[in-house]
Formats: C-alpha cells, structure tokens, sequence
C-alpha cells in the first residue's frame, strides 16, 4: 500500500501546523507582531519573482493533478501558502530560541 500526498495536501498540513507552533508552543505570537508582517511584506516579492522566473523556464514543473491550478507570477497558490508556512515557522523558532538563550 502507497501513501501519497498532493502539494496541496503537504501544503494545507505545514500551514497549520506553522500556525499552532506560532501560537501554542511559541508564547509570543509572530502573528500579532508587526515585524513578521513587515519581513513577510519583504520577503514576498521575491518569492514572486523566483517563482515566475523558474516556471516559466520551465526549470520547475508541477503535476497539474497535485495541485489546485491557481497560479500566480506563474506558480502554483501553494507556492505562496508553503512560503508563509515556512516564514513564520522559521521566525516563531528563531524568537522561540532567543528567548531559551537569554533565560539561561
């Protein structure tokens, strides 16, 4: 028996669980701050531009069966949502790890 995952799937799964992260484990919400939203705002556009610029070269292709089909600067919704997922994730641990490190 084969268990496989779409991107969406992978996707929807590191969303959430970036988010409880940031919220149940990590006491100080990244959500709430203004600073991940100003570094994500930062950071975006040049997710766009790499992603645009990678599919249409056609360097990095997806299974159009493993994903919604919504595209955007040329790659999939999923791109962006795995993105955020993976900033927040990201920043909640490197607050988390400070603070552990100023305690001691």
């Amino acid at each position: 028996m084969r268990f496989e995952l779409s991107y969406t799937q992978i996707t929807v799964y590191a969303l959430i669980l970036s988010v409880l992260f940031d919220m149940l484990i990590n006491k100080d919400s990244m959500l709430a701050t203004l600073r991940f939203w100003l570094s994500y705002g930062i950071i975006v556009p040049f997710q766009l531009v790499t992603n645009w610029w990678l599919t249409s070269r056609g360097i990095v292709m997806y299974n159009p069966d493993s994903i919604i089909g919504l595209r955007v600067a040329g790659a999939p919704i999923e791109d962006l949502i795995f993105g955020f997922a993976m900033i927040l994730a990201v920043m909640a641990m490197w607050e988390m790890l400070l603070r552990k490190k100023a305690l001691s």
